[in-house]
């Protein structure tokens, strides 16, 4: 339970640091927005860091199976920029529901060919069933908000 309850809060951290992110670009630019906000996280990480006994060093770094692993700051500078396209373009409910949806997808795939170290899983065509509803229930909650319906 307290998984669910982790991502749920994930989830809406993620909603609203992307209107916030947004409301920054619009009074600064994209960039300057994720500079400060990758720059901020670097902060408060390295100050967790600090705060929790440094439980690895940076040295534990170069011997890290995988080094395409490390290349999660750089994906997290195009989650940033992508976020705040996507609200400024489509509004925050639409780009959080395409964004969790991709997501969705991205990780059964991931499962599925066992990609980046997971354990593979089989086909299950429930699952795909549930994505087409998934995609479904964006294109209807984006047809019931057209204007004039």
């Amino acid at each position: 339970m307290i998984g669910v309850i982790i991502a749920i809060l994930s989830g809406a951290m993620m909603s609203i640091q992307g209107v916030f992110n947004t409301g920054v670009t619009k009074q600064t630019s994209i960039w300057t927005a994720a500079t400060f906000v990758q720059f901020s996280a670097f902060l408060v990480s390295i100050s967790a860091w600090f705060l929790a006994g440094k439980q690895a060093s940076f040295l534990s770094l170069f011997h890290i199976e995988g080094k395409y692993m490390l290349l999660g700051g750089v994906i997290g500078i195009a989650i940033t920029y992508t976020v705040i396209k996507s609200v400024e373009i489509l509004g925050p409910a639409p780009s959080a529901m395409v964004i969790v949806t991709s997501q969705l997808i991205a990780a059964y795939l991931i499962e599925l060919f066992g990609l980046f170290g997971t354990e593979k899983v089989e086909f299950a065509w429930r699952k795909l069933i549930a994505l087409i509803l998934v995609i479904g229930g964006i294109l209807l909650f984006q047809w019931s908000g057209a204007k004039g319906k």
